[in-house]
């Protein structure tokens, strides 16, 4: 394996965080390989899988914004990830050699929330883009409530609830956030560089739960506001450690080490 090798691709890339959970856990299990980011226009997409495509010693690739919906023009989709969660963070070799594209952000969303009862609960999610297909896939598979989301674009908000048939409605983004038990910031408002996501968290329940997926800022003003409540929070190296961890098996073949869990978010924090 010594000179495999995966990596992340977006546009724009610089603030990827993945090289240095796969870089840990490739350190860890003492792996020859390693993990790179690359930066990838729309214009370059095509001409990136089609480089990859017969390399050998390449793994595969994880996909961040804006590119998880593009990218399934370029690699097979046999898991029919197309036709349920519409988008793919994640391609990989297999076995016989072939591309493969899937997602792993809905159960790396998931995971945190384990522990929640959700079934039939109120949820409210911020955005309507590629990471938010996964979340509402993942939603929907718990068997949530009324879901509303908060988007720019009602008509696309709209058909999400109905591709992953959700029973809710789509408000503006500066609408008040309804008395929901999960409000997921599934947008990439408040990440270093982007607008600030200004929220007034105050009919939130005092049990409810505030996710973040943006992990650049870690503490982000979403977050912020949540913890000046008392919510409970989840914050996003919860989903990037969770959905990293399924795709570092498919590119390498080992299990990464979640035991140092605590030691990789201090690293990552530093």
């Amino acid at each position: 394996m010594t000179n495999a090798y995966a990596e992340v691709i977006g546009d724009p890339i610089a603030q990827s965080k993945s090289p240095v959970i796969h870089g840990f856990w490739l350190d860890k299990l003492g792996l020859s390989a390693s993990y790179r980011k690359t930066h990838v226009t729309a214009e370059g997409l095509a001409g990136f899988f089609a480089s990859r495509r017969d390399d050998p010693n390449w793994r595969g690739c994880n996909i961040t914004a804006p590119h998880k919906i593009a990218s399934l023009d370029h690699v097979p989709d046999p898991g029919g990830v197309r036709d349920t969660i519409g988008a793919i963070n994640t391609v990989f070799r297999s076995a016989d050699s072939s591309l493969i594209g899937t997602n792993t952000d809905a159960a790396g969303f998931y995971a945190p929330l384990a522990e929640f009862d959700l079934e039939g609960a109120p949820v409210a999610v911020v955005g309507a883009g590629g990471a938010a297909r996964a979340i509402l896939f993942a939603l929907a598979r718990a068997g949530v409530g009324h879901v509303t989301i908060l988007n720019r674009s009602p008509l696309k908000a709209m058909g999400l609830l109905a591709t992953f048939g959700l029973k809710g409605d789509v408000v503006a983004l500066n609408a008040a956030i309804p008395p929901v038990a999960l409000l997921v910031n599934a947008s990439s408002l408040g990440m270093t560089g982007q607008p600030p996501l200004d929220l007034d968290l105050g009919n939130l329940p005092d049990d409810a739960v505030v996710y973040d997926a943006v992990y650049a800022p870690l503490e982000t003003g979403l977050l912020a506001a949540a913890r000046a409540r008392d919510l409970d929070t989840v914050d996003g190296l919860e989903m990037l450690i969770g959905q990293a961890a399924l795709a570092f098996e498919l590119f390498f073949g080992n299990a990464p080490p979640r035991e140092h869990d605590a030691e990789l978010r201090a690293l990552l924090t530093a």
